[in-house]
Formats: C-alpha cells, structure tokens, sequence
C-alpha cells in the first residue's frame, strides 16, 4: 500500500482547493454507494489550501472501492472530475 496516494489532477476548477491543482494537504473521498466524491469540495470565491504542494487522499469512505484498504486509498494516483468525482474509483 501506498503511503499516500497523490491527487494526480482535479478539473474541479471551482473548489477553493483548487489552486493550478488540488492544495490541501489532504481529501477525504465520500459520496455514495457506488459513487465516490471529494467530500473537501468548498464552493467559495477564495483559494485556500498550501500553495506548491500536491494535494493526497487522506481517507476514503466508499467501502465498496476495490482501492479501499483499512480506509484508506490505495491507488498510486487518483484523478478527480469537473463534479468532484473521483475517476479511479472502481466497485470490488
């Protein structure tokens, strides 16, 4: 396992994380069944996060993720969408 999986891209441009890429320190993946989604997407007119820094998933809670191991991402890199959904994302 991967000790931290890297937010290759996000094409989410209007989360406040997203910074020329994702700048917080780390994402948790939420969503729902069958579907996993940034639940650290922030609508808001600032940017926020560490400038320089590539932002990494920091849990995820879509159990059904055949990368979830112990709560956590264990693929090498995730992509997320424009709707803040995470494109790696695969049911087990």
């Amino acid at each position: 396992m991967s000790a931290h999986t890297e937010v290759l891209s996000c094409a989410t441009t209007s989360c406040a994380f997203n910074n020329g890429g994702c700048t917080a320190l780390a994402i948790t993946m939420a969503g729902s069944e069958g579907k996993a989604s940034c639940g650290t997407f922030l609508k808001l007119d600032a940017r926020g996060g560490v400038s320089g820094t590539t932002g990494t998933v920091g849990a995820c809670q879509r159990l059904e993720c055949a990368h979830n191991e112990d709560l956590l991402c264990t693929a090498g890199k995730i992509t997320v969408s424009d709707t803040a959904t995470c494109a790696t994302f695969e049911v087990r």
